[in-house]
């Protein structure tokens, strides 16, 4: 999740016909609209006391201008489906509802069925909803999010190798690096699920 509190750019455009190209200059919007949504307004939120939390943004200007930078270079050349997927899932493991609520709806906005939104929370048990790819991609998520668990497994990195070449892989990684940055981001400024004043 990521925004800048200035856009009003659509963040759908850098969904495409064309599944595994974007342009720069929709990824770029797509990580400046996510971007801003985030560091946008210190509202107040569940655990917060009633008072108001900092916006990143304008706390840290040059801090939140490199995460917004780094997000959308992550994107770049991946499918945009699965840019989602990838948001949604660190996003849950992250109970991150802020960003959850963002990414769910940007995905349906592209398109995305709600038998796989519904689905990607249980994608080993709904494995036929998700292709080979994705599924590599999920697993490497859930991995990365969940490092201190039990690091990322050699068979986890090895299959989403076996899927990616080397760009795309880096790619994935860090775009999955750049959801749990937000994702802690929406977290410890208090982000309230539905808020997102992106258009």
């Amino acid at each position: 999740m990521t925004t800048n509190a200035n856009t009003t750019t659509d963040t759908n455009a850098n969904t495409t016909t064309n599944p595994g190209t974007t342009t720069d200059t929709s990824t770029a919007a797509a990580a400046a609209g996510a971007a801003g949504a985030v560091g946008a307004g210190g509202t107040a939120g569940p655990g917060a006391a009633g008072a108001a939390r900092l916006d990143l943004a304008k706390s840290a200007p040059k801090v939140f201008r490199a995460l917004i930078g780094f997000d959308a270079a992550a994107r770049e050349g991946l499918d945009p489906a699965l840019v989602e997927l990838i948001q949604i899932r660190a996003s849950h493991l992250n109970h991150c509802a802020y960003c959850l609520h963002m990414h769910t709806n940007d995905a349906r906005k592209a398109g995305e069925s709600e038998d796989r939104l519904h689905m990607v929370a249980v994608w080993r048990e709904a494995r036929h909803f998700f292709t080979p790819k994705e599924r590599a991609a999920l697993a490497l998520t859930e991995a990365v999010t969940l490092v201190a668990d039990a690091g990322v497994p050699d068979d986890v990195y090895a299959e989403a190798a076996a899927h990616f070449d080397d760009q795309e892989l880096g790619h994935v990684l860090a775009l999955i690096f750049a959801i749990n940055t937000w994702n802690r981001v929406a977290l410890s400024t208090a982000k309230v699920a539905g808020t997102d004043q992106r258009r």
